[in-house]
């Protein structure tokens, strides 16, 4: 799962002990199609195998510039050598994510989408982004979550890939 990217990854996006593997499998498909980096951190509740998984990234994951990381452990070592901030999506953060400012380097991690992530990641996040929801709603899944914050950190580093241009429909040159 890994691609020789012609510049280096704006972001990467982190997830963390993933359980569900639909939603992990549609994680990676997005960091294939906008050219971000992934870190899987292990255990996954699943083998990377799965069909569900698969059928979720389609011919996306043998795209996907990807380092998985047998433990939180070897996370946070691999991300110390590398020097780059980490940026925890999470229900219980107070900072709203379309009011911080991201850089280029950036790791926005999601947690396990059955439990979070575990107070010793809360505690290792450079800062904690909430994405603010109407009274009552508890939260978004977790892929939906990831993406709508990788498209504000994209448009704010100017990290969108450089692909086709889209006419004023938003249909690219293959749809037509």
């Amino acid at each position: 799962m890994n691609q020789e990217p012609s510049r280096a990854p704006p972001l990467c996006l982190a997830l963390y002990q993933p359980d569900i593997p639909q939603n992990a499998g549609t994680m990676l498909r997005l960091c294939a199609c906008l050219g971000i980096e992934a870190a899987l951190i292990e255990p996954a509740a699943f083998p990377l195998t799965d069909r569900h998984f698969r059928r979720a990234g389609l011919d996306y994951l043998d795209q996907v510039m990807m380092t998985r990381h047998l433990s939180w452990r070897n996370f946070e070592q691999w991300r110390a050598t590398n020097g780059r901030r980490l940026l925890l999506l999470s229900t219980h953060a107070a900072s709203p994510y379309h009011a911080f400012a991201f850089r280029p380097g950036d790791i926005v991690m999601v947690g396990r989408e059955s439990a979070g992530a575990p107070e010793e990641v809360h505690g290792a996040a450079d800062a904690r982004l909430l994405i603010p929801l109407r009274a009552g709603a508890r939260s978004l899944n977790v892929a939906v979550a990831a993406a709508m914050v990788l498209g504000e950190a994209l448009r704010q580093i100017d990290g969108f890939p450089d692909g086709e241009t889209f006419d004023g429909n938003g249909v690219g040159p293959a749809q037509k």
